[in-house]
This record gives C-alpha cells, structure tokens and sequence, in this order.
C-alpha cells in the first residue's frame, strides 16, 4: 500500500510554453528508457526476487519511479497548458495535438506509443538485475540528451536532479547484485535461477 504527498518530489516551475520541448521530454515518460517503464520494471520484478533486501530495494525505486514519472508529467503540462493550436504546428507537436490536446498521454519523443515490450520482467535475479543496471544507464543516458539539447533553465534544473537520481539507483542496483552474487555462490547456484528452487536457496 502506498501513502501519496500531494507534492513534487523536486518543485517543476515553468514559465514559458514551449511544445516542441514537451515533445523531447515526454520520451522519459513514455519511451523506451522512461519513467513509466521503469516503474513497472522494478514493481514487477520484486515478486520473484530471492533476496528480501533486494525486492525491498525494487519496491523502494519502483515507488520513487512513480515520483519521478510525476515530475516529468509536471514538466510536460507546463510547458503545454498555454499551448495554442498554433503553437502546436510551429512547433511540429500538431499531430500529438490532435489526439490528445494537450493531455499528457505516453509516448517516445519519436511518437512510438508506450509498450510494456519496453521492460522485461524474467524472474531470474541476476537476468533481472543486469536489466535493472542497464535501464538506469539508459535513462541516464536520455537526460543527459535533453540537458545537452535543452537551453531553458527552468527545465534544466528538474532534468538535473532526475539525472542524478538515475546515477544512484545505478549505484543501488549494483550493490544488489553483488550481495545476490555472493548468496547465491554461498548455495553453490553460480548465478543460476534460485526462484524454482527455492528450498535449497533458503
């Protein structure tokens, strides 16, 4: 069970509207490395994870994805809620306009729809880890992207602490998958699947 703040992780204040933005930073809502993926990721993922620590830190990142997915939304809204339909077509967003106004709906900045084929969800910790890792860098990777190509520095600064909060998740998850190493070499598995073979993994 989850206890919502009616309040931003980070505070997202945005004073210009500027649609053609809105359609770069809505891959990190959802595209393939964004928010929205990422959260399903982690929150399915912890069912099946061995390691009570580890499922525990899945379903704590899982929950701060959700923030994180809010945060971006944030910055979507703003930069669109003033947005008329001309500026909609200078800006090359008349297409998005047209199916959704300015509704925020999931999508890559490409206009590929958001996907669940986006995020696996193996049931093997170590296949699930090593996903986890890469889905982190990715995600870094994207917002390194917009702060490369983003000039406003009402964007900049939400987009900086997402940015750093992918740097530590990474650095979570590699802590995690060692300590699942080093248990699962205890049981003598060697980075086998533990989770149909429960007994003997403890």
């Amino acid at each position: 069970m989850w206890t919502y703040e009616k309040r931003l992780q980070y505070p997202v204040k945005i004073s210009k509207t500027c649609p053609k933005t809105a359609q770069l930073i809505i891959s990190q809502f959802g595209g393939p490395d964004g928010e929205l993926a990422a959260s399903m990721r982690y929150l399915s993922q912890r069912y099946t994870m061995p390691c009570k620590e580890v499922a525990g830190l899945l379903t704590d990142i899982g929950t701060e994805e959700l923030a994180h997915l809010e945060i971006v939304c944030a910055i979507i809204y703003q930069l669109t809620k003033d947005m008329s339909p001309e500026d909609a077509k200078t800006a090359g967003f008349d297409a998005y306009y047209i199916d959704h106004t300015s509704g925020l709906w999931p999508q890559a900045a490409g206009g590929i729809p958001f996907n669940a084929c986006e995020f696996q969800s193996k049931g093997d910790a170590i296949t699930d880890l090593f996903e986890d890792l890469a889905a982190e860098q990715k995600a870094r990777t994207t917002y390194d992207n917009i702060l490369r190509v983003v000039d406003d520095p009402e964007i900049k600064d939400p987009i900086r602490f997402l940015r750093a909060r992918e740097v530590v998740h990474f650095q979570r998850f590699g802590e995690a998958l060692e300590k699942t190493k080093d248990r699962l070499d205890a049981k003598n598995y060697y980075y086998a699947n533990p989770e149909f073979d429960k007994k003997l993994f403890g």
